[in-house]
């Protein structure tokens, strides 16, 4: 009989060489090391340094490491999601992009009952190909619960 636990390899009941030998179980940083090519792993790595700041930015703030980088730093320095919006808008550049990745980290830190009611009342989304269909917060919440299980 073979039970497999997550992250674990299976085990066997049997006491063959096969299970016996066994390739070791990566570490999560390897299984997502894919993600970021080697070539870019230092970039990431510098602009996500605690002490990093948006003036040390090499490239503009659309790329993706330098955006990512002020959007990590908006969060670290305030305390609160709506601080940490106006701190990425605040930086200049790229501040649509910036202020995105900020709002999506935010949101996920601080929980959508930090987002205040008149930044979200206005929110509709054009939904193409259903006649001018507007979707709502409302609509999206639900789409959203949907997506998650």
């Amino acid at each position: 009989m073979v039970t497999a636990r997550p992250g674990k390899e299976p085990r066997s009941s049997t006491n063959s060489s096969a299970s016996r030998s066994r390739t070791p179980t990566p570490s999560p940083r390897s299984r997502t090391s894919w993600l970021i090519p080697p070539d870019h792993r230092s970039r990431y790595a510098t602009v996500l340094l605690p002490d990093w700041h948006p003036d040390q930015a090499t490239e503009s703030s659309g790329a993706d490491w330098p955006c990512l980088g002020s959007a990590v730093w908006a969060l670290r320095t305030t305390t609160s999601f709506e601080d940490a919006i106006r701190a990425a808008i605040d930086l200049g550049g790229d501040t649509d992009t910036v202020a995105a990745v900020t709002g999506g980290l935010a949101g996920a830190y601080y929980g959508l009952d930090a987002i205040r009611a008149r930044w979200t009342q206005p929110l509709h989304v054009p939904l193409p190909g259903f006649d001018g269909r507007v979707g709502r917060l409302v609509d999206l919440l639900h789409l959203a619960r949907r997506l998650g299980g």
